[in-house]
């Protein structure tokens, strides 16, 4: 058997990265061009539109691409597309630059002020934010969601056309090898002798209720490898960094699974938190990196109580013949069971709940930052270590920068000996 096929009509991937002499006579040109800043979020979409993850889009989303995006899941052509993938400018910069259909711009990132594209603008077009908000991710609520937030964020107008990309930061120098194109993954795969992998989304340290989520789905039967494939691109605050996550996933691997069984990778995109629609365009995603199924358990890619714990796996009945050849691998609610003396799920623990210890990726983290003991039913204790050493070294750092300035030396040493 054969890896699945690229998503969209073309069935290929395509990458939007420039190499050689054509990537340094484009950056040579761009300094010549007008400059458009980006968010990090659109700086992220740059990246992966680059490496080819966003096959079959070919740049920033035009007015019809957007409007059946949004509303109906599909692009004008009917391939399935769940969440908008567009480049904003306010009224303010777009009058001060000149930009006009045909123009051509640099795309700055607007933290650090580096190219990482140029595009040929075919359409400047506004949306209804509202509708964006309600149709992707069922809240208007800017304050406690963070993808609608930065949908209210966005300037007036949108500028739609292909890129060329041209700068990938520094994700190669932090995350080397893991650091993955979708056609390096799917050489990976196929050098393995892997046909059907499963691929596994976090963004989070894995606690035992990940791991089991990977070991149940390799011992369905139906795949011969998983892929962990961690998001590090920019996460919301509290959230712990991908190289420490990196480290975590190392031991996990390294400690408790087969080494013909894992493979992990890194990849740049920035969480939009868009519950069901974004377990779309992660399934979008894998697809692309060569994986036949993807693990969606409790909550996948939620934030908050804006969607149901299995929202994001009933989405996928939604789909029309055809709309996705990677399939979703359903895995209920799991949890260590003190009766069963084992992972367990509801779909096999009989047990009460006072039997369960639940854990989620939120509490997860709550407990670290706050210097509690966990148990053993939480998380294999190589990854503990290194989160333990991780939220003692962040607390060090921001007691240096003077985060606690005001407090008096007496509760200074009360904060310092509770995290021993």
């Amino acid at each position: 058997m054969a890896l699945p096929s690229p998503h969209g009509p073309e069935k290929k991937l395509m990458p939007l990265f420039l190499e050689g002499q054509a990537k340094q006579d484009e950056i040579a040109r761009a300094a010549g061009l007008p400059k458009v800043y980006m968010t990090s979020m659109e700086t992220s979409d740059i990246l992966m539109l680059g490496m080819g993850a966003f096959t079959p889009l070919k740049g920033f989303m035009n007015k019809a691409e957007w409007q059946g995006c949004v509303f109906d899941m599909k692009l004008p052509d009917g391939t399935m597309w769940p969440m908008p993938v567009t480049l904003s400018i306010s009224a303010a910069e777009l009058e001060a630059s000149g930009i006009k259909v045909g123009s051509e711009v640099a795309l700055i990132d607007r933290e650090s002020d580096e190219l990482y594209a140029t595009m040929k603008i075919e359409e400047i077009y506004q949306i209804d934010k509202e509708a964006q908000a309600r149709e992707v991710y069922k809240t208007l609520d800017a304050e406690g969601h963070p993808g609608v937030e930065k949908t209210f964020g966005q300037g007036e107008y949108n500028l739609a056309g292909p890129v060329k990309c041209l700068n990938e930061g520094d994700y190669g120098a932090r995350y080397g090898e893991y650091y993955l194109y979708p056609a390096a993954a799917r050489k990976i795969f196929e050098d393995k002798g892997w046909s059907r992998v499963v691929a596994f989304q976090t963004r989070n340290p894995m606690h035992r209720s990940h791991e089991y989520l990977v070991k149940f789905a390799l011992e369905s039967g139906f795949v011969d490898g998983a892929f962990i494939h961690a998001v590090v691109g920019a996460l919301k605050k509290g959230d712990i960094p991908g190289e420490v996550r990196v480290k975590c996933y190392e031991e996990l691997v390294k400690n408790y699974f087969p080494e013909t069984a894992c493979a992990l990778g890194v990849y740049p995109m920035e969480m939009r938190y868009g519950g069901p629609r974004e377990a779309l365009l992660h399934a979008v995603i894998r697809q692309n990196f060569g994986c036949a199924f993807l693990i969606v358990g409790r909550d996948h890619a939620g934030v908050g109580s804006y969607y149901g714990p299995f929202d994001a796996q009933t989405i996928f009945d939604e789909l029309w013949p055809g709309a996705l050849e990677l399939k979703c691998q359903k895995i209920n609610w799991t949890f260590f069971c003190h009766k069963c003396g084992s992972m367990a799920s509801l779909a096999t623990c009989p047990h009460s709940k006072e039997d369960r210890v639940m854990v989620s990726g939120t509490q997860f983290r709550r407990a670290m930052q706050e210097g509690e003991e966990l148990p053993a039913e939480f998380g294999r204790p190589e990854v503990l270590a290194i989160l333990k050493e991780y939220y003692t070294t962040a607390e060090k750092v921001e007691i240096k920068k003077g985060a606690y300035e005001d407090l008096t030396p007496e509760m200074l040493k009360k904060i310092q000996e509770g995290k021993k």
